[in-house]
């Protein structure tokens, strides 16, 4: 099948992103949100993005203008029933995620690829929660969505080898490199990073090392363009915490618990850059 028009659930960091690279990549797309303010919210923030790049050089006006021209919103989920992809990226909420996708089906043509954003959700379960569970499948992008090049495209034992091979597709017509991976939690990338920003919160509660050099070392040891403490207050400490209780409760395996010191800073409110403060500090802006 031929992928058109393209629906977002949700137009928040990620689902803005996405709506985003569809639309520069010439897809009509259109973005559903809780109520009309957050609509109008949303178009704002979009527009502003691609002035700011057309500003910097990085963007043609023309390619602004049309751009922005494919771009609509909407606060009821039955608009959606046009659309030949959607991709849902709300909060990760397995229960509203099955619900959503259980609409969906009921909202969207018979043709239509469903989608989920998620990190760390059972792609699985919202395919059962729909009548086309083959036509049901993970997308997972990465923040920032426009600069980020991957997509790991997730497989359920459900999925139709057709509908795997027309979404990856779209990912390589929106500018991103996908990789294929099963739905076992976390994907690929997930499992594997967050046990690594796990261990270098063990490390620093045991007195090893100090912040700083903990994260110059796997930068310059390692030539990550960041270290695990900047990243982690970058993710959001409350996303890795919950993060990591999904695959500990998947996995049953001691690496995945999350340290004690990372859910007393949850309990604290230091979160990272959004809250002010994590493991570093950041003025206000």
């Amino acid at each position: 099948m031929t992928i058109t028009n393209v629906g977002v659930i949700g137009c928040g960091l990620m689902g803005s992103g996405i709506v985003q690279v569809s639309a520069q990549a010439g897809f009509q797309v259109l973005f559903v949100e809780a109520n009309d303010e957050l609509v109008r919210r949303g178009l704002g923030r979009l527009k502003e993005t691609l002035e700011g790049l057309a500003s910097r050089g990085k963007l043609d006006a023309k390619a602004k203008d049309a751009a922005l021209a494919r771009i609509a919103g909407t606060p009821r989920l039955d608009d959606l029933s046009s659309c030949d992809l959607v991709v849902e990226a709300m909060t990760e909420n397995q229960a509203l995620k099955n619900e959503t996708f259980a609409k969906l089906h009921k909202i969207c043509a018979p043709h239509a690829i469903l989608a989920s954003n998620t990190s760390s959700c059972n792609v699985t379960a919202m395919a059962a929660a729909t009548g086309r569970p083959a036509q049901v499948l993970g997308l997972h992008f990465f923040n920032p969505v426009p600069l980020m090049k991957l997509v790991e495209v997730v497989r359920t034992i459900l999925t139709d080898d057709a509908v795997v091979k027309t979404a990856t597709e779209w990912v390589q017509a929106v500018g991103k490199t996908p990789v294929q991976t099963k739905d076992s939690t976390a994907f690929i990338v997930n499992r594997l990073l967050v046990p690594y920003l796990l261990d270098a919160i063990r490390v620093y509660e045991s007195g090893l090392s100090s912040l700083e050099d903990i994260d110059t070392a796997m930068k310059l040891g390692c030539g990550y363009p960041m270290g695990p403490f900047t990243l982690l207050d970058l993710v959001g400490l409350d996303t890795t915490m919950y993060v990591a209780e999904v695959m500990f409760e998947e996995f049953r395996e001691a690496r995945y618990a999350p340290p004690p010191l990372l859910k007393r800073m949850v309990m604290a409110g230091q979160l990272g850059r959004k809250t002010g403060k994590g493991f570093y500090t950041y003025p206000a802006k």
